[in-house]
Protein backbone atom coordinates (compact mmCIF):
# COMPACT_ATOMS: atom_id res chain seq x y z
CA UNK A 1 0.00 0.00 0.00
CA UNK A 2 2.85 2.38 0.86
CA UNK A 3 4.56 1.56 -2.43
CA UNK A 4 1.36 2.38 -4.32
CA UNK A 5 1.06 5.69 -2.51
CA UNK A 6 4.65 6.58 -3.35
CA UNK A 7 3.99 5.77 -6.99
CA UNK A 8 0.82 7.88 -6.97
CA UNK A 9 2.69 10.79 -5.36
CA UNK A 10 5.37 10.63 -8.06
CA UNK A 11 2.81 10.63 -10.86
CA UNK A 12 0.89 13.49 -9.22
CA UNK A 13 4.10 15.51 -8.86
CA UNK A 14 4.94 14.99 -12.55
CA UNK A 15 1.42 16.04 -13.57
CA UNK A 16 1.58 19.17 -11.43
CA UNK A 17 5.04 20.00 -12.79
CA UNK A 18 3.79 19.61 -16.36
CA UNK A 19 0.74 21.79 -15.64
CA UNK A 20 2.88 24.52 -14.10
CA UNK A 21 5.28 24.37 -17.05
CA UNK A 22 2.38 24.76 -19.50
CA UNK A 23 0.95 27.66 -17.50
CA UNK A 24 4.34 29.37 -17.38
CA UNK A 25 4.80 28.94 -21.13
CA UNK A 26 1.31 30.30 -21.77
CA UNK A 27 2.01 33.36 -19.63
CA UNK A 28 5.21 34.02 -21.57
CA UNK A 29 3.36 33.79 -24.89
CA UNK A 30 0.58 36.11 -23.67
CA UNK A 31 3.06 38.65 -22.33
CA UNK A 32 5.03 38.57 -25.59
CA UNK A 33 1.84 39.01 -27.64
CA UNK A 34 0.75 41.95 -25.48
CA UNK A 35 4.16 43.58 -25.89
CA UNK A 36 4.07 43.15 -29.67
CA UNK A 37 0.51 44.44 -29.76
CA UNK A 38 1.45 47.54 -27.78
CA UNK A 39 4.39 48.19 -30.12
CA UNK A 40 2.15 47.84 -33.17
CA UNK A 41 -0.43 50.17 -31.64
CA UNK A 42 2.24 52.78 -30.91
CA UNK A 43 3.58 52.52 -34.47
CA UNK A 44 0.13 52.95 -36.01
CA UNK A 45 -0.60 55.92 -33.75
CA UNK A 46 2.71 57.56 -34.62
CA UNK A 47 2.10 56.98 -38.33
CA UNK A 48 -1.31 58.65 -37.97
CA UNK A 49 0.35 61.70 -36.40
CA UNK A 50 2.79 61.80 -39.33
CA UNK A 51 -0.15 61.71 -41.78
CA UNK A 52 -1.73 64.67 -39.95
CA UNK A 53 1.60 66.46 -40.25
CA UNK A 54 1.50 65.85 -44.01
CA UNK A 55 -1.91 67.58 -44.23
CA UNK A 56 -0.61 70.54 -42.24
CA UNK A 57 2.41 70.82 -44.52
CA UNK A 58 0.17 70.70 -47.59
CA UNK A 59 -2.04 73.46 -46.20
CA UNK A 60 1.01 75.56 -45.28
CA UNK A 61 2.34 75.18 -48.80
CA UNK A 62 -0.94 76.45 -50.29
CA UNK A 63 -1.05 79.40 -47.89
CA UNK A 64 2.52 80.32 -48.79
CA UNK A 65 1.51 80.40 -52.44
CA UNK A 66 -1.67 82.45 -51.93
CA UNK A 67 -0.35 84.85 -49.28
CA UNK A 68 3.25 84.93 -50.44
CA UNK A 69 6.20 83.02 -48.96
CA UNK A 70 7.82 84.16 -45.73
CA UNK A 71 11.13 85.99 -45.92
CA UNK A 72 13.98 85.75 -43.41
CA UNK A 73 12.23 88.33 -41.18
CA UNK A 74 8.93 86.43 -41.11
CA UNK A 75 7.15 88.85 -43.47
CA UNK A 76 5.08 87.74 -46.45
CA UNK A 77 6.50 88.48 -49.89
CA UNK A 78 3.16 89.56 -51.34
CA UNK A 79 4.69 90.24 -54.74
CA UNK A 80 5.24 86.49 -55.16
CA UNK A 81 1.74 85.36 -54.24
CA UNK A 82 -0.61 83.66 -56.67
CA UNK A 83 -3.66 81.39 -56.74
CA UNK A 84 -2.44 77.79 -57.13
CA UNK A 85 -4.12 75.89 -59.94
CA UNK A 86 -3.73 72.35 -61.15
CA UNK A 87 -0.83 71.67 -63.48
CA UNK A 88 -1.54 71.95 -67.19
CA UNK A 89 -2.10 68.96 -69.42
CA UNK A 90 1.42 69.33 -70.75
CA UNK A 91 2.88 68.78 -67.28
CA UNK A 92 3.81 65.29 -66.08
CA UNK A 93 1.10 63.26 -64.36
CA UNK A 94 1.51 62.61 -60.62
CA UNK A 95 3.90 59.85 -59.68
CA UNK A 96 2.10 56.62 -58.88
CA UNK A 97 3.55 56.31 -55.40
CA UNK A 98 2.11 53.95 -52.75
CA UNK A 99 0.60 57.05 -51.11
CA UNK A 100 -1.08 58.22 -54.33
CA UNK A 101 -2.40 54.72 -55.05
CA UNK A 102 -3.87 54.43 -51.56
CA UNK A 103 -6.60 56.99 -52.43
CA UNK A 104 -9.07 54.84 -54.34
CA UNK A 105 -11.38 57.76 -55.16
CA UNK A 106 -8.82 59.54 -57.36
CA UNK A 107 -8.82 59.45 -61.14
CA UNK A 108 -6.18 57.17 -62.64
CA UNK A 109 -6.37 58.76 -66.09
CA UNK A 110 -3.38 60.47 -67.68
CA UNK A 111 -5.32 63.76 -67.65
CA UNK A 112 -5.41 63.94 -63.86
CA UNK A 113 -3.16 66.74 -62.60
CA UNK A 114 -2.32 68.16 -59.18
CA UNK A 115 -0.90 71.47 -57.97
CA UNK A 116 2.15 69.82 -56.45
CA UNK A 117 3.28 66.46 -55.15
CA UNK A 118 5.89 66.41 -52.39
CA UNK A 119 7.31 62.94 -51.80
CA UNK A 120 9.56 61.10 -49.37
CA UNK A 121 9.83 63.77 -46.69
CA UNK A 122 11.52 63.00 -43.37
CA UNK A 123 9.27 63.48 -40.36
CA UNK A 124 12.31 63.56 -38.10
CA UNK A 125 13.75 66.57 -39.94
CA UNK A 126 10.68 68.57 -38.87
CA UNK A 127 10.91 67.74 -35.19
CA UNK A 128 14.69 67.49 -34.88
CA UNK A 129 14.97 70.96 -33.23
CA UNK A 130 13.13 69.70 -30.13
CA UNK A 131 16.02 67.32 -29.46
CA UNK A 132 18.54 70.13 -29.29
CA UNK A 133 19.62 71.45 -25.92
CA UNK A 134 17.10 73.82 -24.42
CA UNK A 135 14.15 72.45 -26.39
CA UNK A 136 13.78 69.06 -24.69
CA UNK A 137 13.69 68.47 -20.91
CA UNK A 138 16.70 66.16 -20.73
CA UNK A 139 17.05 66.25 -16.93
CA UNK A 140 14.31 63.65 -16.46
CA UNK A 141 16.03 61.13 -18.75
CA UNK A 142 18.49 58.93 -16.85
CA UNK A 143 19.43 56.64 -19.76
CA UNK A 144 21.68 58.53 -22.20
CA UNK A 145 20.81 56.05 -24.94
CA UNK A 146 17.06 56.69 -24.63
CA UNK A 147 17.17 59.82 -26.79
CA UNK A 148 19.30 58.11 -29.42
CA UNK A 149 16.87 55.17 -29.50
CA UNK A 150 13.91 57.53 -29.91
CA UNK A 151 15.64 59.40 -32.73
CA UNK A 152 16.36 56.11 -34.48
CA UNK A 153 12.69 55.13 -34.27
CA UNK A 154 11.44 58.49 -35.55
CA UNK A 155 13.77 58.34 -38.55
CA UNK A 156 11.67 55.43 -39.83
CA UNK A 157 8.72 57.72 -40.56
CA UNK A 158 8.21 59.55 -43.84
CA UNK A 159 5.37 61.62 -45.26
CA UNK A 160 4.01 62.72 -48.62
CA UNK A 161 1.33 65.18 -49.69
CA UNK A 162 -0.33 66.52 -52.80
CA UNK A 163 -3.18 68.93 -53.44
CA UNK A 164 -5.87 69.57 -56.05
CA UNK A 165 -7.68 72.79 -56.95
CA UNK A 166 -11.42 72.01 -56.70
CA UNK A 167 -12.66 75.35 -58.07
CA UNK A 168 -14.17 78.50 -56.62
CA UNK A 169 -16.12 78.49 -53.40
CA UNK A 170 -17.62 80.95 -50.96
CA UNK A 171 -15.26 81.84 -48.15
CA UNK A 172 -17.09 82.73 -44.93
CA UNK A 173 -15.54 84.80 -42.19
CA UNK A 174 -17.49 85.05 -38.95
CA UNK A 175 -17.00 86.80 -35.64
CA UNK A 176 -18.81 88.09 -32.57
CA UNK A 177 -20.01 91.62 -32.04
CA UNK A 178 -22.44 93.53 -29.82
CA UNK A 179 -23.87 95.31 -32.82
CA UNK A 180 -27.19 93.92 -33.98
CA UNK A 181 -26.30 94.80 -37.55
CA UNK A 182 -23.15 92.62 -37.60
CA UNK A 183 -23.33 89.52 -39.77
CA UNK A 184 -21.14 86.89 -41.36
CA UNK A 185 -19.08 88.25 -44.23
CA UNK A 186 -18.72 86.28 -47.45
CA UNK A 187 -16.27 86.61 -50.28
CA UNK A 188 -14.88 84.57 -53.10
CA UNK A 189 -12.42 81.83 -52.26
CA UNK A 190 -10.88 78.69 -53.72
CA UNK A 191 -11.51 75.18 -52.50
CA UNK A 192 -8.66 72.68 -52.34
CA UNK A 193 -8.56 68.98 -51.62
CA UNK A 194 -5.37 68.05 -49.88
CA UNK A 195 -4.07 64.52 -49.44
CA UNK A 196 -1.42 63.37 -47.00
CA UNK A 197 0.16 60.07 -46.05
CA UNK A 198 2.17 58.96 -43.08
CA UNK A 199 4.47 56.03 -43.75
CA UNK A 200 6.71 53.79 -41.68
CA UNK A 201 9.53 51.86 -43.26
CA UNK A 202 10.61 51.80 -46.89
CA UNK A 203 8.85 54.61 -48.74
CA UNK A 204 8.40 52.42 -51.84
CA UNK A 205 6.98 49.54 -49.83
CA UNK A 206 5.97 50.93 -46.43
CA UNK A 207 5.30 48.63 -43.53
CA UNK A 208 2.51 50.97 -42.38
CA UNK A 209 0.74 53.57 -44.56
CA UNK A 210 -2.08 55.80 -43.33
CA UNK A 211 -3.76 58.14 -45.87
CA UNK A 212 -5.79 61.18 -44.84
CA UNK A 213 -7.54 63.89 -46.82
CA UNK A 214 -9.54 67.04 -46.20
CA UNK A 215 -11.03 70.03 -48.01
CA UNK A 216 -10.04 73.61 -47.21
CA UNK A 217 -11.24 76.95 -48.59
CA UNK A 218 -8.75 79.79 -48.80
CA UNK A 219 -9.76 83.41 -49.31
CA UNK A 220 -8.44 85.38 -52.26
Amino acid sequence: MIKNQKGFTLVLSLVLLLAMSLMGGALIVVASSDHQGNNSSDEFQQTFFVAETALMQAEKSLIDKMAGPLDENGNRRTADRYIPINASASSPAPNQTPCFKSFRNLSRSDNFRVIEQIENQSFFSLIEPIFTEGELPLNDITDPNAIVDEQTKLRQYRYEFFSVNSGTSVYKGSGGSLKKTSETTQRQGTAYRIFGCGMMGNVNNPQILIPLEKIIVLSH
